[in-house]
């Protein structure tokens, strides 16, 4: 016993220990198996999320896209009568720029601006990214890292909402599209789509827009104007904001300058001419109401034609401008105290034409038009009609009627002046517009023989079958009675209308005939003479005094009962204009009468423009004899224009030389033919048969030269030469060979 060993259970090392050591082992080992296997899983399901989540995005992009668009109404650029633009309706669309053919100023600024690396990539820029993220973090100028390839992608097929679906679905089709179309071909697919402000949807028809010219003949500055609206279209089109316009094209350069797409002397000389707009600035608000009635009726000539159209209307812009002031100014004077809430002002010339319309107090707060759709009670222009009839049926200004009391069933109509003066002449009775001898008149004519000669003249509403019609208690539009009136002085009936013609670039498709439109007469002479007696007359004795001017006024005031509508329609030897007043909601007015405020908006209006008119018109001069060494002098030619050549026109009989420049035929020639595309060419004469001509704003001689449609003659004038200089160096027309 004494020689034997024993080892305790409890003794370190012991037996016991072991079994421990080896299930430790055996853990760690399993922990290092296991370790790459829950990477690898987590990859797995990693993996599984992100291809589900781009398999999801890919079901989900819209099948075919918008490569075939649904088309749209004709895009539609109003001009006053003079041809000078005033609103732009619709979206333009222009023409479509061919891959083979887009204008290099515009390549080199959109692609400097918006994908300087697009040439080199191929569809997804992560460069760019890198080099977008540097500087939105740490320098001031914010920039996009979206390619041009992804750009044409959500515009061809995505929404514009901002969130990881629609930005992985855009760099999907932007790799699709790149294996599908050349660079070129993508280039042109987005400056067809994108828009650039001011109604104008692609490059070209925003070239036409702003500047009046296709884009092939956009200068650098222009170019680089249109690249930089890309980002920011609606706050930064130069009709709207013109110096935000410039200072983003100013950037475009800079970046051409950085990106060496552009020499320095281009960019000099873009810099140092800001692009000039040849549209006016965004339409102003109280146009709104002709711009709306001018599209109309322009779209129910045409029909739906999906093309970009321009319409000349019968606009004239500074008797708008009147109205609209002459308007203002007296609802601001007097709306608040006499509770005059709204005013409309229509005038014609004698054929028809809108010169002018005001619809309204605010169209930026109401699209109303209160001349074309405001169905208002005449009141007493009614009589109109009456005596009319009345003077067809044998009654003379002279004749003898009674102001007496009149009982119809239960109605007894009263005067304004509350009695009765026993009796008087017709002209007098409708000078102080007597209701009761208006009343009598109608009722001894009959209601089918007056709403007979009411309808001859212009009246097309429905009148009520009750007696207080004759006192004008139907309703119509201040647009139907100012063509009543109108039809007084022709003895003809007169149709309003606000299109003059309709034209695409390569043709003419409405044109409405010149001079008055031929018709039966409306009244009898004698009726016709007798009632313009009975108009004057208002004017200068009756209700209508303060219409006054100091030449012949004939008209008729007009005021419903309460006071609700009143009224004051009166013409001179060269325009009709109507004038009515009242509330919406057809509340009462504060004893507004039409020889009140009616028939004072209307003298101010007629008289402000006829002092206009002697303001601008030159002052007489004894002309000079003419002798062998002073010349007759020649009036300008004006009219549409036939091309011989590009720089020959024939307007009528006459054939017209261009100044300064030596023409070409044959496409050079079709193309200058469809730039005229039927407008009016005015051309001066310089002597020695030259001639200086224009369409629509433009110099045609510089429109050729810079174009390359011509050379430069002898006689060009350094501008004219500086112009072909320009297309040498762009290779133009005949200089691109």
């Amino acid at each position: 016993m004494s020689g034997s060993s024993a080892t305790p259970a409890s003794a370190p090392g012991g037996a016991s220990s072991r079994p421990r050591r080896v299930l430790r082992g055996a853990t760690g080992i399993l922990r290092s198996l296991f370790r790459p296997m829950r990477l690898l899983l987590g990859l797995s399901v990693l993996a599984v999320v992100v291809l589900g989540f781009l398999g999801w995005c890919l079901i989900r992009i819209p099948v075919g896209g918008g490569m075939a668009p649904e088309a749209s109404p004709a895009s539609l650029i109003l001009e006053a009568r003079d041809g000078a633009a005033f609103a732009a309706r619709g979206s333009l669309h222009g023409d479509p720029i061919q891959p083979e053919a887009i204008p290099k100023p515009l390549m080199d600024a959109v692609v400097a601006i918006e994908d300087r690396r697009f040439f080199d990539h191929k569809g997804i820029d992560l460069r760019g990214l890198a080099r977008a993220m540097f500087r939105n973090v740490f320098t001031s100028r914010t920039e996009g890292a979206s390619t041009i390839t992804q750009q044409l992608a959500r515009l061809l097929y995505l929404s514009q909402e901002r969130s990881l679906v629609r930005k992985t679905q855009e760099a999907m089709l932007a790799l699709w599209l790149e294996t599908r179309l050349s660079k070129e071909e993508i280039l042109a697919r987005y400056l067809n789509a994108a828009y650039f402000g001011a109604g104008a949807t692609g490059a070209d028809a925003a070239a036409r827009r702003y500047f009046g010219k296709p884009a092939g003949e956009l200068t650098l500055g222009e170019a680089a104007m249109l690249a930089g609206l890309v980002r920011a279209p609606s706050a930064l089109a130069p009709t709207r904001n013109p110096e935000g316009a410039w200072r983003r094209a100013e950037v475009v350069l800079s970046v051409l300058e950085e990106t060496g797409r552009a020499d320095t002397t281009q960019l000099a000389a873009a810099r140092a001419a800001p692009p000039a707009l040849r549209t006016p600035p965004e339409m102003q608000p109280g146009r709104g109401y002709i711009a709306d009635w001018v599209e109309a009726e322009a779209r129910r000539l045409v029909g739906p034609i999906p093309i970009d159209l321009a319409v000349r209307s019968t606009l004239d812009p500074a008797l708008q401008d009147l109205a609209e002031r002459v308007v203002a100014r007296w609802l601001e004077r007097e709306g608040a105290r006499q509770k005059v809430g709204q005013a409309a002002l229509m005038a014609i010339t004698h054929d028809g034409a809108v010169l002018a319309a005001v619809g309204g107090r605010d169209y930026a707060a109401s699209q109303f038009n209160r001349v074309t759709q405001a169905r208002r009670q005449p009141g007493s222009l009614f009589k109109l009609f009456t005596y009319a009839a009345a003077l067809e049926n044998g009654a003379r200004p002279d004749s003898t009627v009674v102001d007496r009391p009149v009982q119809i069933g239960d109605w007894s109509p009263g005067n304004a002046s509350g009695g009765y003066r026993g009796a008087m002449t017709l002209r007098q009775a409708f000078a102080g517009s007597v209701n009761t001898v208006a009343v009598q008149l109608f009722q001894s004519l009959g209601r089918e023989r007056v709403l007979d000669v009411a309808r001859r003249m212009g009246l097309r509403s429905t009148m009520p079958e009750v007696p207080s019609v004759a006192l004008g208690s139907g309703e119509a539009t201040l647009l139907e009675m100012v063509a009543a009136f109108a039809s007084i002085p022709g003895n003809r009936a007169v149709e309003p209308y606000v299109v003059r013609g309709v034209r695409a670039r390569d043709r003419t498709l409405y044109a409405r005939p010149e001079g008055p439109q031929a018709g039966p007469q409306v009244l009898s002479p004698t009726a016709q003479q007798g009632m313009l007696d009975l108009l004057l007359s208002v004017v200068r004795d009756g209700t209508g005094r303060a219409a006054r001017l100091d030449r012949p006024v004939a008209g008729k005031t007009g005021t419903s009962q309460d006071n609700r509508d009143a009224w004051f329609i009166g013409m001179t030897a060269d325009v009709i204009v109507g004038v009515w007043v009242g509330n919406d909601d057809n509340s009462p007015m504060q004893g507004v009468t039409g020889g009140s405020l009616p028939a004072r908006i209307w003298h101010d209006f007629v008289d402000e423009a006829d002092r206009a008119k002697t303001a601008e018109a030159p002052l007489p001069t004894q002309a000079p004899a003419t002798t062998a060494e002073t010349p007759r002098q020649v009036a300008p030619l004006r009219g549409p224009a036939r091309v011989i050549d590009t720089a020959t026109l024939r307007i009528g009989d006459r054939a017209v030389q261009l100044t300064g420049v030596v023409g070409m035929r044959g496409e050079y020639a079709e193309s200058m033919e469809s730039f005229i595309a039927g407008r009016d060419v005015t051309c001066e004469p310089l002597g020695d048969g030259a001639h200086r001509c224009a369409v629509g704003g433009r110099d045609l001689s510089e429109v050729v030269l810079s174009n390359g449609g011509g050379r430069a003659a002898a006689d060009a004038s350094p501008a004219l030469r500086a112009n072909e200089a320009a297309a040498r160096r762009e290779r133009l027309g005949i200089w691109r060979r």
